[in-house]
């Protein structure tokens, strides 16, 4: 169901402008470290403190694994309409997002 959801945002987004799929985007370390915190807390408050589900599904890697990153970017960045997911573009740069979907599928510490 949830990768049913998916496609049609992925076709509105790619239409919008594609996201950046850098190899390693760039990220500083300080801005890293916020988006971490963000990531724990913001996201947290939906996914779970420890991403393991709740209102949100769980955002694990083995829960990920049929995402790419430049996928789960464009979720970030978009949101899911019809569902509590909010668009965080206003928040976040393509590679910000690129990064961020990178951490979630090597799963965070």
């Amino acid at each position: 169901m949830h990768r049913l959801l998916f496609l049609p945002i992925v076709g509105a987004a790619l239409s919008l402008g594609p996201v950046s799929s850098v190899a390693s985007p760039e990220v500083p370390p300080q801005r890293q470290a916020e988006l971490i915190h963000l990531l724990k807390h913001d996201c947290g408050s939906c996914h779970g403190m420890r991403l393991e589900g709740g209102l949100g599904p769980a955002l694990k890697p083995n829960r990920l694994q049929n995402w790419s990153p430049e996928q789960l970017a464009v979720t970030i960045l978009y949101g899911r309409p019809g569902t509590p997911m909010p668009p965080w573009r206003p928040f976040l740069t393509d590679s910000e997002a690129f990064w961020l979907a990178q951490q979630l599928k090597q799963g965070l510490q």
